[in-house]
């Protein structure tokens, strides 16, 4: 949060418009005395929401991959934390990554680094290395992290195909105005981040 704040042009007239793309009001709220005393608007988008407003917050359904409902650089600013590896695959990730280019001079995405060891949606050591099916059929005998065990075979590869980690090559070729750094845990690159300063 820190370092997305940082990146946020200075304004003398009207608030800081932001888009945080799949976040939540808990997020915010958690981390309000970091940015409680900036001139902010900041606009939540998730699918399925239900709209409402909560001070500078506004909260309106939306997909990561066509947000049209949003003019080109509607934002100063986009965020998104942990969505992009959820929207699909390639074709759908390269769509959200046009929607975010396109809505704001200033951006800051962040996503789960596929070479880290330990996969963070399932918990588990090495997992996200596995062939899909091996995933599923681990998944339909064991809980892992917060997910499983599953009911069926067919239910296990579905919730395997909706977590797609990415490498910091596939960022870059996804964001390639962007600056890509790292979140390290003990050295190892734990996130990704892709970065672009108006």
């Amino acid at each position: 949060m820190r370092l997305f704040l940082s990146l946020l042009p200075a304004k003398s007239a009207g608030p800081i418009r932001i888009l945080d793309i799949g976040g939540t009001t808990q997020y915010w709220r958690a981390m309000q005395d970091l940015w409680e005393h900036l001139p902010l608007s900041i606009t939540i988008v998730n699918l399925d929401a239900e709209p409402r407003d909560e001070g500078v917050l506004s909260v309106r359904p939306g997909n990561a991959c066509n947000l049209t409902e949003f003019e080109d650089n509607s934002f100063d600013a986009v965020h998104s934390n942990s969505v992009i590896e959820h929207v699909g695959h390639w074709p759908e990730m390269a769509a959200m990554a046009g929607e975010v280019r396109r809505l704001a001079p200033t951006y800051y995405l962040q996503t789960p680094n596929y070479w880290f060891p330990v996969e963070p949606h399932y918990r588990a050591l090495g997992y996200h290395w596995l062939p899909e099916s091996a995933r599923a059929a681990l998944l339909t005998r064991w809980r892992l992290g917060f997910r499983g065990p599953s009911p069926t075979f067919d239910a296990a590869m579905r919730d395997v195909q909706t977590v797609n980690l990415l490498t910091s090559r596939q960022l870059k070729a996804l964001f390639p105005d962007a600056n890509i750094q790292s979140e390290r845990v003990l050295g190892w690159p734990k996130s990704l981040i892709a970065v672009r300063r108006a």
